[in-house]
Order: structure tokens, then sequence, then C-alpha cells
């Protein structure tokens, strides 16, 4: 019997686990399967808070639908009647205290068509006819490793990007645009430009693939997000579920490993994955030959806040699900999502609720982190005021800090995960990483590496 051992129960954990479970059923593996996680409870960055008539995403707030393997997955944990999707409506920018609409035939802000580039209120007739070059000019030197920013500017001017794209691309991607690389955010776009000699006539050309910024892509459940954690969890009835268990150390022995823990006796195992954070996998390992590929993996900081009030949310401003913010305006923020109204099941009596972000690249964050709720609630409460004009005190409050949680992919990150890859392969046979820090953000992205992850084991069992 051979043992594999999940270190990490958020998502990518869980899911790398339910198909382990799945192929060891189908295929008679005889696997002894356990997940060990630190916390009390399994979820990881999924958190679900109900409070005074809310339902709070403390973390991550919604799954894109189309990411592959997603909707298959929640099909098989029998959750699809519990499934909910974005309501439908307007983004907006905020930007000298107006909030401008983002035209609806864009995606991230790049504009799918001409008619889409002209319909903007945030770039000059400068600044289009600027962007009219992307479809005249050749590609003759970018490649998916170059900066996406520095792509885009090339193409479609500087004003378009600085007003209108890098906004959203940077909200999405909790980095600086020129430095992240294509191959980490959107590598079509490059694809496109080869293909048919412009970035918006290859996003026109691939419309349906998209679906506009209107449609819904969305989905949640009913109670929150951690209905699907919670029902992993049920599913995993071959799996040894370990919670409150700190992995400190792991040591190679002749053919196979001991997990060591804070709290536990050490477990042997004959493969091991870490879907931790890249830096409490590096503490974890401790080997001098990692570290330098550790260390070229970044992370980044974030607070959100929500904030519910006992007002309609019908006293929005705008049909809209929220806003981006420009920088240098006049509220701290980076985003404010109008939960309520983007998420009917998240307000029983469809008042108010929003979520304000507070990125680490914020110039006030050196300042906001020092802040206790109620300091921040007040920041955040200004900044409704400032850029909606609702004025209230808050019934409910939720304040989450992600202190170096934020996986934050740069220029080199691709080779730097190869790099580790292959001195983790040397180092420690049937050793695996999965998740975020690697190899894509968002739950889509993690469930499909799960999946991928634990095909790869089953695949190396004969080995």
């Amino acid at each position: 019997m051979k043992t594999v051992v999940v270190v990490g129960g958020g998502i990518t954990g869980l899911t790398t686990m339910y198909y382990l479970q799945k192929i060891n059923r189908e295929q008679n593996l005889d696997l002894d399967l356990r997940i060990v996680e630190r916390d009390d409870k399994l979820g990881g960055k999924i958190k679900t808070v109900t409070k005074d008539d809310f339902i709070i995403e403390s973390g991550a707030d919604s799954i894109v639908a189309r990411h592959e393997g997603v909707l298959s997955l929640v099909e098989d944990l029998n959750l699809m009647e519990n499934l909910v999707y974005n309501e439908t409506g307007t983004s907006y920018l905020y930007t000298n205290r107006v909030l401008h609409k983002i035209p609806a035939d864009t995606i991230f802000g790049i504009p799918m068509s001409v008619e889409a580039l002209f319909d903007s209120t945030l770039v000059s007739e400068e600044g289009k006819a600027a962007a009219l070059r992307d479809l005249e000019s050749e590609n003759t030197k970018y490649t998916k490793e170059s900066s996406i920013g520095e792509f885009l500017e090339e193409f479609l001017g500087k004003e378009l990007v600085e007003n209108q794209i890098a906004p959203v691309l940077s909200g999405v991607y909790s980095g600086n645009l020129n430095e992240l690389t294509m191959a980490t955010t959107l590598p079509y776009l490059l694809d496109y430009k080869n293909k048919y000699g412009s970035i918006m006539k290859g996003l026109s050309e691939n419309k349906q693939k998209f679906k506009g910024a209107s449609d819904k892509k969305f989905i949640s459940f009913q109670q929150g997000l951690s209905q699907i954690i919670d029902r992993l969890e049920e599913k995993l009835t071959n799996v040894m579920i370990l919670k409150g268990m700190e992995t400190i150390g792991l040591v190679k022995n002749d053919e196979n490993y001991k997990l060591t823990f804070s709290n536990h006796e050490s477990i042997k195992a004959d493969y091991v994955v870490f879907a931790t954070p890249h830096d409490v996998t590096q503490k974890i390992l401790n080997h001098e030959g990692l570290n330098r590929e550790f260390n070229q993996l970044k992370n980044s900081s974030l607070i959100s806040i929500y904030m519910g009030f006992t007002i309609p949310d019908s006293e929005l401003p705008a049909d809209g699900t929220g806003f981006i913010v420009s920088k240098g305006s006049d509220v701290t923020c980076e985003a404010c999502t109008w939960t309520s109204r983007k998420w009917k099941h998240t307000s029983k009596n469809q008042n108010l609720l929003v979520r304000l972000f507070y990125k680490s690249t914020n110039p006030r964050y050196y300042e906001l982190k020092q802040m206790n709720e109620e300091e921040l609630t007040r920041v955040a409460l200004e900044d409704v005021k400032q850029s909606l004009g609702i004025k209230g005190v808050p019934v409910s409050v939720e304040v989450t800090n992600w202190k170096d949680l934020m996986p934050n992919y740069h220029l080199g990150h691709s080779q730097s995960v190869e790099a580790l890859e292959e001195s983790l392969t040397s180092q420690f046979p049937n050793v695996f990483l999965a998740g975020a820090s690697y190899y894509g953000v968002g739950i889509g992205a993690c469930i499909q590496n799960g999946k991928k992850t634990a095909e790869f084991i089953s695949e190396r069992l004969d080995k």
C-alpha cells in the first residue's frame, strides 16, 4: 500500500484529494490517502461568513464558470441545484470624482471592436487615434514571456492602457502590467495579434469565447462558496482528514518520506503534495538547494472590508456591479464591489452590501495595515461617501487582512517555477507542488491544477 499525503486543505488540496480518491476507487490502487490542514477548518482562502442577514465571502467571492473542470466538479458534487450566477450590470471606473462606464464590448478594459474604443469616455480623441495603430502595425518582437504592459502600449497606445486597461487588468492580476508576462495573464492576445494582425480584430473574431462583460460568467452557491468546501469534505469518505495539524518538516528516507508536525506524531508517505503557499512550503522543506528558486516567487497583500447597511441597494447611484479606481483618485480604495447588487443571494432583504479593496501597492497601505478595524471602517465609510454619495452607519462589518497571501506573478515567474520543479524533482522525488503560488490564481485554476496533480501522481505509481 502506498501512502499519499496532501499538505494544505484549501481548494487545491481538496480537489487533488477528491480526484485521487476517485482514481483510487476506479483503478483499485489500494492507496492510503491523507490530507493535513494547519487550521481547524478546511477551505484556505475560501471562507463564508453569515451575519446580520448578509452572506459575506471574506476571501474569494466567485468562480469563473467557463474555467476547465469547474462545472463538471460542481455536477459531481451534486451542487448544481445550489448554483447561483452573478447579476449582470455595468462595470465602472472611478476617476476625477466621476463614475465612467467601462464599455460593454471590452475584455479587461481592452476594446473588442473599434466601436467599443470610440464609446469610451475615459480616452481622448488623440488616445483613440493612437489605439487605431493596432489595425495596421505588425508584431516583430513580442513573445508570451514579454511584458503585457509593454505589448499593449506598443499597439494600443499609452493613454488607453493607462486610463482604461491598466486599472482593470492590474486589479485582476494584483501587479504592475509592465512586470507581468502575457504567459501568466492573457496569452491569447499575442496569438490574436499574430494571426489577425490586430488585437481588436482578434478579440472581435473570437467574441463568443468571452461573450462580453455583461454575460453571467461567475458562479457561487446559495449559502456561499464554502458550500463547495463542505461538500468536498463530505465526499472524502476514504480519506483521513487531519485538521489543526501544523506541518513543520519533511525528512527523506531511503524509499519514502517522514512528515513531522508540531502537535502530532510523524507520518510516513510515499508521495507528498504541498498545496500550501510557496513561503510555507519553503519553510517546511528547509533545503538550501531550493531557496534560490523559492525566493524568486513573490506575494502581495490585501485588506478587504465588507460593510452592510440598512439602506436599500437601489440607492446606489448607477445600474452596475461596482467600480475600479484610477490612480490619483480622491478615494483610498482600489476597487468597490456592490455585492448586494452583483450577488442577490448575499443580502436577504436586498439592503446594501459593499466590499472595498486596499492592496499593498496602495500609497497608504503602510498606514492602513497599522489600523484597527474601527479605523479601517472609517476609511471605508469615507470612500463610500466620496464615491457613491451614500451616508450611514454599517450594521455589519467584516475586515480581512490577507498579509503576503496573494500570489504576484512577475516577468520571470514561469521560468522560476520551471527551475523550482526541476530542483525539487532532483532533491525530493515524488514530492509535488500545487496551488496558486505556481500555476494560476483563481478558484478555477486551482481546481484544474488539483485534478492534474492527482492524474500525474496516478501515472507515476508504477514508476
